[in-house]
């Protein structure tokens, strides 16, 4: 064979090589995608799990453990942990409804799954940006969600959010937040640096809080759903968690008002506007959750990036101690049924 001969059967043996891996890439990729959670879907992607599993007979707490969605008996939470197969970045469960922002795919976007007490899904929002944070409202009617759409941290001058809030009632889908009229000392406020994140719902439903950031300045704001509005109450709070009773705010605030030095886990009381300093000393960039009227659990990043929940009073007293190793996103569920 001459050597014109010899190229062209080794052009045609590289090239049939490149096709074969791309298939198997391609291949591999379908793959991962159809064994995601059909948007929208009913399809059940816990199905080992059940509402009561990992708390026989009393109160539970729903955690992610390296990003699958678990329970553990909130009386022995470093006991038995029931593990599903349902990834999420971020999640939260109230009122029998679960949000859970699932990563990004290599061929889709994060979305917001909303599943049942049984952990099926009942609808599927898609999303854009890195998932951040999500809440329920207490009757697990409203779930919203927070994602990063510029820089990734909440210390940086130059990120970006998108806030939003789905009615499981109606289906209707508010894509952002930023689209409501913002008040301030009683005025209309208009910027175009306006962000919004961190909501927490109220017991109605319609009310909720969250952090608006303008000229860096953050706020602790209320919100009307169906007035569209949110009117500011008091700075340097970001990322509002209400109390069960409705009566205080736990929030991280930056130390001297500057988060690059860190924030410090504080709580606010709506009545009175006091702040008290809760006994967790170290830097809490976390959306604290409630276990109680007393009690704050909060997710904090050991050295070699593994997460674990901790636990401290919300009256400033005691001291922090571990709740669930290897963990994050903490939610109290009621006794199971």
């Amino acid at each position: 064979m001459n050597s014109t001969g010899r190229r062209a059967r080794i052009l045609v043996t590289v090239i049939a090589g490149v096709l074969l891996a791309a298939l198997a890439t391609a291949t591999v990729l379908i793959a991962r995608r159809n064994a995601d959670p059909a948007p929208g879907g009913g399809a059940d992607p816990v199905a080992a799990a059940s509402p009561g599993a990992g708390r026989p007979g009393g109160p539970g707490l729903r955690v992610l453990s390296n990003g699958l969605l678990s329970t553990v008996s909130l009386a022995d939470p470093a006991g038995p942990r029931t593990v599903t197969e349902q990834h999420c970045d971020r999640a939260y469960t109230a009122g029998g409804t679960t949000a859970c922002l699932t990563p990004a795919g290599a061929l889709s976007a994060p979305r917001l799954l909303v599943l049942d007490e049984g952990l099926r899904v009942k609808r599927s929002v898609s999303l854009a940006g890195l998932p951040n944070r999500t809440r329920v409202s207490p009757d697990g009617r409203m779930a919203g969600w927070t994602l990063f759409v510029g820089g990734d941290s909440y210390a940086g001058g130059g990120f970006s959010t998108r806030t939003g809030i789905l009615d499981t009632r109606t289906g209707e889908v508010i894509g952002s937040l930023e689209e409501f009229a913002v008040f301030r000392d009683g005025k209309r406020y208009r910027a175009a640096d306006i962000n919004v994140w961190g909501v927490t719902f109220a017991a109605d439903s319609n009310r909720f809080y969250a952090t608006v950031s303008s000229g860096g300045v953050r706020s602790l704001a209320e919100g009307d759903v169906a007035a569209r509005t949110l009117r500011t109450l008091a700075d340097n709070v970001e990322c509002p968690s209400l109390s069960p009773d409705g009566t205080r705010i736990a929030f991280k605030q930056a130390v001297g008002a500057d988060p690059g030095k860190g924030w410090r886990l504080t709580v606010y009381d709506l009545a009175t506007g006091r702040r008290t300093e809760s006994a967790e000393t170290r830097s809490v960039d976390d959306q604290a959750a409630w276990l109680d009227d007393r009690t704050l659990a909060y997710g904090l990043q050991r050295g070699d990036g593994t997460n674990d929940v901790w636990t401290v009073p919300a009256d400033g007293g005691g001291e922090p101690r571990v709740l669930v190793q290897g963990a994050n996103s903490p939610a109290v569920l009621p006794a199971a049924r």
